[in-house]
């Protein structure tokens, strides 16, 4: 099971931070994804277990920042420079390697005020 928090409304420029708990079984890759009004859902961030493989999206890169706390099976996503573009629902997945995501959290909404 994954659990999202930290959602909110903000001010273009402001920040955000995301926080994706995980339950049960022992997860290798972890990562967060989007989904806009009237969009398909798309990838935001991955990292994998041993923080050695981490992507971003082009659109995110160095504004977001991925990070995760393997003793609480956690997953962080740091937003910075927020854009009304980021505004989404943001979605926790996670699986066996990045790319292969075979668990959902539940969303969790993030909107960006111009």
């Amino acid at each position: 099971q994954l659990v999202e928090s930290g959602g909110g409304l903000v001010q273009a420029g402001g920040s955000l931070r995301l926080s994706c708990a995980a339950s049960g079984r022992t997860l290798y890759a972890m990562g967060w994804f989007r989904q806009a009004p009237g969009k398909e859902r798309e990838f935001v961030a991955g990292i994998n277990r041993s923080d050695i493989d981490i992507r971003y999206a082009d659109s995110v890169k160095g504004r977001f920042t991925i990070s995760r706390d393997n003793a609480k099976n956690t997953v962080y996503l740091q937003m910075n420079s927020l854009k009304p573009e980021d505004t989404a629902v943001y979605y926790c997945a996670a699986g066996l390697r990045i790319g292969d995501w075979s668990y959902w959290g539940q969303g969790t909404q993030v909107t960006v005020s111009s």
